[in-house]
């Protein structure tokens, strides 16, 4: 099977200003919908944290208009995560000419995968990194030293570890793409496994708490997310030889 034909540069640039404007537009309408549950959402947020904090104890915000932002904050970042199917989808549109066409059938497989990863990741670091990163540092609190986060500051950090263990876990989406423009073989990640483990437990170490078990809670899925993506590159260098030999045949 054969590649489409090439575009000019002009002709993706336009092609991206079309799949940006989508997922703008996107992300906006699940915006819409997610602010009139904001203030539920940001509960949700805060819950890992406020399980910890001792009765009585509660987030504060020192500006007036902290919360009103920071409600319009946590709609945006649900809308996006709302709209994460459909920016899956834009993406591999915008990909797809420099696929065999025999290989364009494999959009919902990617849009599945894609999203169930980001999302998983993200469920990932709420459920498993939050409750022991946060109890962590809650527990520097004694009789004469008192926690008050502040709404703003839980905020930021949250959103950073979701967003950051949600694009984490595209790993082996990465990987398989990597793998078929052959930027990445098989021998060469095995080569590179002693220093791919050393830079997960680094980058673990900085995205954690300095907490020895959050980072290996987080070290671990990573490990297992860098061997599947061995595998994917493995059968994605299968799958462009295949698909090269057909186009020879085509």
């Amino acid at each position: 099977m054969e590649r489409d034909e090439q575009k000019p540069l002009m002709s993706h640039l336009e092609e991206l200003r079309k799949r940006l404007i989508a997922c703008a537009l996107a992300i906006g309408l699940c915006f819409a919908l997610t602010y009139a549950f904001s203030e539920k959402l940001f509960a949700i947020l805060a819950y890992p944290l406020k399980s910890y904090l001792p009765e009585g104890d509660r987030l504060i915000f020192t500006n007036l208009p902290e919360m009103f932002f920071v409600y319009i904050k946590t709609a945006l970042v649900s809308g996006l995560l709302l709209a994460a199917p459909f920016i899956f989808f834009q993406i591999w549109m915008f990909v797809a000419p420099g696929l065999f066409r025999n290989e364009k059938k494999y959009v919902f497989p990617f849009v599945f995968c894609s999203t169930f990863l980001f999302i998983g990741g993200a469920l990932f670091g709420y459920f498993v990194v939050f409750p022991f990163g946060f109890r962590f540092f809650l527990g520097f609190a004694n009789e004469y030293i008192q926690a008050l986060p502040s709404v703003k500051q839980y905020f930021s950090l949250s959103i950073k570890l979701l967003l950051g263990f949600g694009l984490i876990f595209e790993l082996p989406v990465l990987a398989f793409f990597l793998g078929r423009m052959g930027v990445i073989s098989v021998n060469h990640l095995r080569k590179q496994r002693r220093y791919a483990i050393l830079l997960i437990f680094v980058v673990s170490a900085i995205l954690t708490p300095p907490d020895v078990i959050t980072q290996i809670m987080m070290a671990g899925p990573l490990l297992i997310l860098f061997e599947l993506s061995v595998i994917i590159v493995k059968l994605a260098e299968k799958k462009k030889t295949t698909g090269e030999e057909e186009g020879t045949k085509g």
